[in-house]
């Protein structure tokens, strides 16, 4: 049995002293598992993941109600340099390399607060490139002048550069041809297996972050609707036909046209 790395329970998220976006959200991070937050755009997965690494301040936003506890330690009220200490790496959606520096000093920039030397330093730089050999051809290239999949690999190899415990990856699939999808989740399985990083990652593909997760939970409009692990929600046929595309033909919305018996099976 894994231990919880990370517990977040019942938070509620509101931007600009009105807007609920988060409604009561929990979920549990087991250590060394990856974990998919799923859901279509809007639902709350960007929110969640700013909650985890208290990204939510510059948003305007805050978590005004439940807890969020690391190891069960409560870091609501941490920086995000505080989370990075702790080994909590958020990469965000779109990928935000500095366009005008290399690849290369975009993956030093990662191990900034590293207090273990340079010689560390590049040893960890090394397995970066060994986990993304492409990043090693184009290292001396301005990200500006590479790829989506090479900057989106340099966007994780940077968070691996701070030696993290968990990485928070948000929507990793996005503008990515599915080969690069593919080849990006593979890069993260290895990771969790070989290395032991936690990973929690927010993603509108449930199809890929299904296959490649160990457990997962379906937000909609900031509430969980459903959780379980990967391999039963694949099954589940109320996530083939709204989140997968399988059968159903006339679908409008999950929220909508299963609305009665959600309710009647998940709420009893």
């Amino acid at each position: 049995m894994s231990t919880v790395f990370l517990d977040v329970n019942g938070i509620e998220v509101i931007y600009n002293h009105v807007i609920l976006v988060l409604k009561g959200v929990s979920l549990q991070v087991p250590e060394g598992r990856i974990v998919a937050l799923l859901g279509g755009n809007g639902a709350g997965k960007t929110t969640t993941l700013r909650a985890v690494s208290n990204l939510l301040a510059g948003e305007r936003g805050e978590v005004t109600k439940g807890s969020i506890e690391l190891r069960g330690e409560r870091i609501e009220k941490l920086s995000p340099a505080q989370m990075v200490e702790r080994g909590v790496i958020q990469v965000m959606e779109g990928r935000h390399c500095f366009a005008h520096l290399t690849i290369e000093e975009n993956l030093l920039t990662g191990a900034y607060t590293r207090r273990d030397g340079k010689a560390a330093v590049a040893q960890t730089l090394e397995k970066v490139y060994a986990y993304f050999p492409r990043l090693k051809t184009r290292r001396t290239s301005q990200a500006a002048y590479t790829s989506g999949g090479e900057q989106q690999m340099c966007a994780i190899g940077r968070a691996l550069m701070a030696n993290p415990k968990m990485v928070l990856l948000d929507e990793p699939s996005m503008g990515l041809a599915p080969q690069i999808v593919e080849e990006v989740f593979e890069i993260v399985k290895d990771l969790n297996t070989k290395e032991g990083v936690t990973f929690l990652l927010a993603e509108q593909n449930t199809n890929i972050a299904l296959k490649y997760a160990d457990d997962g939970y379906i937000l909609e409009n900031g509430r969980i609707v459903m959780d379980g692990k990967a391999a039963a929600l694949r099954e589940n046929e109320d996530v083939k036909e709204f989140y997968l595309g399988i059968g159903g033909a006339d679908r409008k919305s999950f929220r909508d046209v299963k609305s009665y018996k959600r309710r009647k099976r998940w709420l009893s």
